[in-house]
């Protein structure tokens, strides 16, 4: 009897949005299911996912994220017409959708994409409120970022 290899997990991300933590500062973040056409995640499975455009917003109490590009392969959407820039609709809870809203209004925050991933068979879309930094933070958080690299190769080189 053969005994079943155990599948070797590899990297669950399918696209990130690094620019995102650069530009905004990030307050809270959430996890989204996306709802998706077949073909579409035919093409997420083979990695061919864009989402550093994208921006989320909502209408009517539902979310739905534009500018998220999803490259059609052609093998996958050969009886559909593939819309690779279409806007997809956000599956949230009633009460995670009242709470981005009332970021969004009261504090005047803005909703932004950061991370597409699986989550077994199912693709998540991280998303947070944040508010755009101002050019003083990013230099901040960049000297923040040297610091630490500093301190980390020091450390390393103290203990020998």
């Amino acid at each position: 009897m053969a005994k079943k290899k155990p599948n070797k997990p590899g990297s669950n991300t399918i696209a990130l949005n690094k620019s995102a933590r650069h530009e905004f500062s990030i307050h809270e973040e959430y996890e989204a299911g996306i709802s998706l056409q077949g073909w579409e995640v035919k093409s997420l499975r083979a990695g061919k996912a864009n989402i550093s455009e994208s921006y989320v917003f909502l209408r009517n109490g539902e979310a739905f994220v534009s500018g998220m590009t999803i490259t059609p392969l052609n093998a996958a959407s050969t009886h559909v017409v593939a819309d690779p820039g279409r806007v997809r609709k956000l599956l949230l809870n009633r009460r995670e959708l009242d709470k981005i809203t009332g970021a969004v209004n009261r504090e005047g925050e803005t909703i932004v994409a950061l991370s597409l991933y699986w989550k077994g068979s199912w693709v998540k879309l991280k998303l947070g409120t944040a508010k755009g930094k101002k050019l003083h933070d990013k230099r901040a958080d960049a000297k923040d970022r040297d610091w630490q690299r500093d301190k980390a190769r020091i450390m390393k080189h103290s203990s020998r």
